[in-house]
Protein backbone atom coordinates (compact mmCIF):
# COMPACT_ATOMS: atom_id res chain seq x y z
CA UNK A 1 0.00 0.00 0.00
CA UNK A 2 1.34 3.40 -0.90
CA UNK A 3 0.93 6.24 1.55
CA UNK A 4 0.32 9.64 -0.04
CA UNK A 5 3.22 12.06 0.21
CA UNK A 6 2.74 14.63 2.94
CA UNK A 7 3.00 18.34 2.29
CA UNK A 8 2.88 19.13 6.01
CA UNK A 9 6.47 18.04 6.61
CA UNK A 10 8.40 19.05 3.49
CA UNK A 11 12.11 18.53 2.89
CA UNK A 12 13.75 21.96 2.84
CA UNK A 13 16.98 22.39 0.87
CA UNK A 14 18.53 25.79 0.16
CA UNK A 15 15.17 27.42 0.87
CA UNK A 16 13.26 25.20 -1.57
CA UNK A 17 10.53 22.80 -0.48
CA UNK A 18 10.10 19.18 -1.62
CA UNK A 19 7.15 16.93 -0.76
CA UNK A 20 9.20 13.71 -0.92
CA UNK A 21 12.22 12.73 1.16
CA UNK A 22 13.44 10.19 -1.38
CA UNK A 23 15.88 10.96 -4.19
CA UNK A 24 16.49 8.45 -6.97
CA UNK A 25 19.39 7.78 -9.29
CA UNK A 26 18.76 6.98 -12.94
CA UNK A 27 21.44 4.46 -13.89
CA UNK A 28 21.61 0.65 -14.18
CA UNK A 29 17.86 0.10 -14.71
CA UNK A 30 17.04 -2.79 -17.04
CA UNK A 31 15.19 -0.48 -19.42
CA UNK A 32 14.00 3.13 -19.75
CA UNK A 33 10.44 1.90 -19.29
CA UNK A 34 11.37 0.34 -15.95
CA UNK A 35 13.08 3.53 -14.85
CA UNK A 36 9.99 5.53 -15.77
CA UNK A 37 7.67 3.18 -13.89
CA UNK A 38 9.91 3.18 -10.82
CA UNK A 39 10.00 6.96 -10.74
CA UNK A 40 6.24 7.23 -11.07
CA UNK A 41 5.84 4.71 -8.25
CA UNK A 42 8.31 6.36 -5.85
CA UNK A 43 7.48 10.00 -6.68
CA UNK A 44 10.95 11.22 -5.64
CA UNK A 45 11.94 14.77 -4.83
CA UNK A 46 14.77 14.74 -7.37
CA UNK A 47 16.39 12.50 -9.96
CA UNK A 48 20.17 12.40 -10.17
CA UNK A 49 21.82 12.16 -13.57
CA UNK A 50 25.43 12.04 -14.67
CA UNK A 51 26.35 14.32 -17.53
CA UNK A 52 29.66 12.55 -18.11
CA UNK A 53 28.24 9.04 -18.40
CA UNK A 54 25.33 10.02 -20.60
CA UNK A 55 27.68 12.02 -22.80
CA UNK A 56 29.69 8.89 -23.46
CA UNK A 57 26.62 6.99 -24.68
CA UNK A 58 25.28 6.90 -28.22
CA UNK A 59 23.72 10.27 -29.14
CA UNK A 60 20.34 8.68 -29.85
CA UNK A 61 20.28 7.00 -26.44
CA UNK A 62 21.31 10.24 -24.76
CA UNK A 63 18.55 12.20 -26.44
CA UNK A 64 15.96 9.61 -25.45
CA UNK A 65 17.19 9.74 -21.86
CA UNK A 66 16.88 13.53 -21.66
CA UNK A 67 13.43 13.34 -23.24
CA UNK A 68 12.39 10.82 -20.56
CA UNK A 69 13.62 13.08 -17.78
CA UNK A 70 11.63 15.97 -19.22
CA UNK A 71 8.49 13.85 -19.48
CA UNK A 72 8.78 12.74 -15.85
CA UNK A 73 8.76 16.39 -14.73
CA UNK A 74 10.85 15.64 -11.63
CA UNK A 75 13.60 18.14 -10.73
CA UNK A 76 16.98 16.92 -11.97
CA UNK A 77 20.01 16.92 -9.70
CA UNK A 78 23.07 16.66 -11.97
CA UNK A 79 26.04 14.93 -10.43
CA UNK A 80 29.77 14.90 -11.08
CA UNK A 81 30.15 11.12 -10.97
CA UNK A 82 33.46 9.88 -12.30
CA UNK A 83 35.39 13.07 -11.52
CA UNK A 84 38.76 12.62 -9.81
CA UNK A 85 40.03 16.20 -9.67
CA UNK A 86 38.52 19.49 -8.56
CA UNK A 87 38.97 20.91 -12.05
CA UNK A 88 37.02 17.99 -13.56
CA UNK A 89 34.25 18.60 -11.05
CA UNK A 90 34.01 22.32 -11.75
CA UNK A 91 34.04 21.87 -15.53
CA UNK A 92 31.38 19.14 -15.36
CA UNK A 93 29.22 21.19 -12.99
CA UNK A 94 29.35 24.22 -15.25
CA UNK A 95 28.39 22.11 -18.28
CA UNK A 96 25.53 20.51 -16.33
CA UNK A 97 24.25 23.93 -15.34
CA UNK A 98 24.04 24.89 -18.99
CA UNK A 99 22.44 21.63 -20.11
CA UNK A 100 19.84 21.35 -17.34
CA UNK A 101 19.43 25.04 -16.59
CA UNK A 102 19.76 24.43 -12.87
CA UNK A 103 22.14 25.63 -10.15
CA UNK A 104 21.81 22.32 -8.26
CA UNK A 105 24.80 19.99 -8.27
CA UNK A 106 25.57 16.79 -6.43
CA UNK A 107 29.28 17.03 -5.78
CA UNK A 108 31.16 13.77 -6.25
CA UNK A 109 34.95 13.91 -6.08
CA UNK A 110 36.26 10.36 -6.06
CA UNK A 111 39.49 9.67 -4.22
CA UNK A 112 39.72 5.89 -4.56
CA UNK A 113 38.56 3.83 -7.52
CA UNK A 114 38.19 0.62 -5.52
CA UNK A 115 36.00 1.83 -2.67
CA UNK A 116 34.66 4.93 -4.51
CA UNK A 117 35.42 6.83 -1.33
CA UNK A 118 35.32 10.59 -1.83
CA UNK A 119 38.53 12.59 -1.84
CA UNK A 120 38.10 13.97 1.63
CA UNK A 121 41.28 16.06 1.46
CA UNK A 122 40.09 18.16 -1.49
CA UNK A 123 36.32 17.93 -1.16
CA UNK A 124 35.86 20.97 1.08
CA UNK A 125 37.80 23.36 -1.14
CA UNK A 126 36.00 22.03 -4.20
CA UNK A 127 32.65 22.66 -2.52
CA UNK A 128 33.75 26.17 -1.62
CA UNK A 129 34.63 26.95 -5.25
CA UNK A 130 31.27 25.69 -6.49
CA UNK A 131 29.34 27.67 -3.90
CA UNK A 132 31.26 30.82 -4.79
CA UNK A 133 30.26 30.14 -8.42
CA UNK A 134 26.58 30.18 -7.48
CA UNK A 135 25.85 26.45 -7.20
CA UNK A 136 23.55 24.82 -4.65
CA UNK A 137 25.91 22.06 -3.61
CA UNK A 138 24.94 18.68 -2.17
CA UNK A 139 28.29 17.00 -1.41
CA UNK A 140 28.67 13.22 -1.32
CA UNK A 141 30.94 12.49 1.65
CA UNK A 142 31.74 9.99 4.37
CA UNK A 143 30.15 10.04 7.81
CA UNK A 144 33.20 11.83 9.26
CA UNK A 145 31.98 14.55 11.62
CA UNK A 146 34.85 16.97 11.06
CA UNK A 147 34.63 16.68 7.28
CA UNK A 148 30.88 17.31 7.30
CA UNK A 149 31.29 20.29 9.64
CA UNK A 150 33.91 21.81 7.31
CA UNK A 151 31.53 21.39 4.37
CA UNK A 152 28.88 23.29 6.31
CA UNK A 153 31.45 25.94 7.27
CA UNK A 154 32.17 26.76 3.60
CA UNK A 155 28.47 27.17 2.81
CA UNK A 156 26.94 23.76 2.11
CA UNK A 157 23.38 23.95 3.45
CA UNK A 158 23.05 20.14 3.37
CA UNK A 159 25.48 17.23 3.23
CA UNK A 160 25.16 13.69 1.93
CA UNK A 161 27.09 11.16 4.04
CA UNK A 162 27.32 7.57 2.94
CA UNK A 163 25.96 4.69 5.02
CA UNK A 164 28.42 2.31 3.33
CA UNK A 165 30.44 2.34 0.10
CA UNK A 166 28.44 2.98 -3.07
CA UNK A 167 26.61 -0.03 -4.44
CA UNK A 168 27.37 -2.38 -1.54
CA UNK A 169 23.87 -2.46 -0.07
CA UNK A 170 25.33 -3.16 3.36
CA UNK A 171 23.27 -0.61 5.23
CA UNK A 172 24.70 1.67 7.95
CA UNK A 173 28.08 0.18 8.88
CA UNK A 174 28.96 2.82 11.48
CA UNK A 175 25.78 3.64 13.41
CA UNK A 176 27.69 5.46 16.14
CA UNK A 177 29.28 7.93 13.73
CA UNK A 178 26.05 8.48 11.82
CA UNK A 179 23.99 9.14 14.93
CA UNK A 180 26.71 11.44 16.28
CA UNK A 181 26.62 13.31 12.99
CA UNK A 182 22.86 13.73 13.26
CA UNK A 183 23.21 14.92 16.83
CA UNK A 184 25.90 17.50 16.10
CA UNK A 185 24.97 19.04 12.74
CA UNK A 186 21.96 21.28 12.33
CA UNK A 187 21.59 21.06 8.55
CA UNK A 188 19.65 18.59 6.38
CA UNK A 189 21.47 15.26 6.14
CA UNK A 190 20.73 13.02 3.15
CA UNK A 191 22.06 9.46 3.32
CA UNK A 192 23.61 8.86 -0.05
CA UNK A 193 24.99 5.37 -0.68
CA UNK A 194 25.22 1.92 0.80
CA UNK A 195 21.55 1.26 1.53
CA UNK A 196 20.30 -2.08 0.27
CA UNK A 197 16.97 -2.67 1.97
CA UNK A 198 13.92 -0.56 2.78
CA UNK A 199 14.58 -1.35 6.45
CA UNK A 200 17.96 0.42 6.12
CA UNK A 201 16.20 3.54 4.84
CA UNK A 202 13.61 3.34 7.60
CA UNK A 203 16.33 3.01 10.23
CA UNK A 204 18.30 6.09 9.22
CA UNK A 205 15.08 8.10 8.94
CA UNK A 206 14.15 6.96 12.45
CA UNK A 207 17.53 8.33 13.57
CA UNK A 208 16.53 11.74 12.27
CA UNK A 209 18.17 11.88 8.87
CA UNK A 210 16.21 14.07 6.51
CA UNK A 211 16.17 12.04 3.29
CA UNK A 212 17.86 9.21 1.40
CA UNK A 213 19.23 8.90 -2.10
CA UNK A 214 19.03 5.49 -3.79
CA UNK A 215 20.07 3.96 -7.06
CA UNK A 216 21.52 0.47 -7.09
CA UNK A 217 19.18 -0.97 -4.45
CA UNK A 218 16.22 -0.10 -6.65
CA UNK A 219 17.69 -0.50 -10.14
CA UNK A 220 19.15 -3.98 -9.50
CA UNK A 221 16.16 -5.40 -7.60
CA UNK A 222 14.30 -8.23 -9.29
CA UNK A 223 11.32 -5.88 -9.49
CA UNK A 224 12.67 -2.32 -9.47
CA UNK A 225 9.20 -0.79 -9.59
CA UNK A 226 7.97 -2.65 -6.51
CA UNK A 227 11.25 -1.96 -4.71
CA UNK A 228 10.93 1.74 -5.47
CA UNK A 229 7.52 1.71 -3.84
CA UNK A 230 8.82 -0.24 -0.84
CA UNK A 231 11.62 2.29 -0.28
CA UNK A 232 9.22 5.21 -0.62
CA UNK A 233 6.94 3.69 2.02
CA UNK A 234 9.92 2.93 4.29
CA UNK A 235 11.19 6.50 4.09
CA UNK A 236 7.78 7.84 5.03
CA UNK A 237 7.45 5.32 7.90
CA UNK A 238 10.87 6.17 9.29
CA UNK A 239 10.18 9.89 9.15
CA UNK A 240 6.82 9.45 10.85
CA UNK A 241 8.45 7.38 13.61
CA UNK A 242 11.13 10.01 14.16
CA UNK A 243 8.56 12.77 14.44
CA UNK A 244 6.39 10.65 16.75
CA UNK A 245 9.11 10.22 19.38
CA UNK A 246 10.06 6.65 20.20
CA UNK A 247 9.89 5.24 23.72
CA UNK A 248 13.13 4.82 25.66
CA UNK A 249 14.44 1.22 25.90
CA UNK A 250 14.07 -0.33 29.37
CA UNK A 251 16.42 -2.72 31.15
CA UNK A 252 13.63 -4.88 32.55
CA UNK A 253 10.21 -6.06 31.48
CA UNK A 254 7.37 -3.61 31.89
CA UNK A 255 3.76 -4.87 31.93
CA UNK A 256 1.77 -3.40 29.09
CA UNK A 257 -1.37 -3.71 31.24
CA UNK A 258 -1.16 -2.51 34.89
CA UNK A 259 -2.37 -5.26 37.27
CA UNK A 260 -1.47 -4.07 40.78
CA UNK A 261 -4.54 -3.10 42.78
CA UNK A 262 -7.00 -4.67 40.41
CA UNK A 263 -9.58 -7.29 41.51
CA UNK A 264 -8.59 -10.96 41.28
CA UNK A 265 -4.85 -10.13 41.25
CA UNK A 266 -3.05 -13.15 42.76
CA UNK A 267 -6.39 -14.80 43.65
CA UNK A 268 -6.55 -18.54 43.14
Amino acid sequence: MTTPATHEDPLLLYGESFASRLLLGTSRYPSPATLEAAVRRAQPAMLTASLRRQGAAQPEAGNAFWKLLQDLAVPVLPNTAGCHTAQEVITTAQMAREVFNTPWIKLELIGDDYSLQPDTLNLVDCARQLINDGFKVLPYCTEDLVLCQRLVDVGCQAVMPWAAPIGTGRGPVNPYAMRLLRERLNVPLIVDAGLGLPSHACTVMEWGFDAVLLNTAVALAQSPVDMAGAFADAVRAGRAAFRSGAMQPQDSAQPSTPVMGTPFWHHN
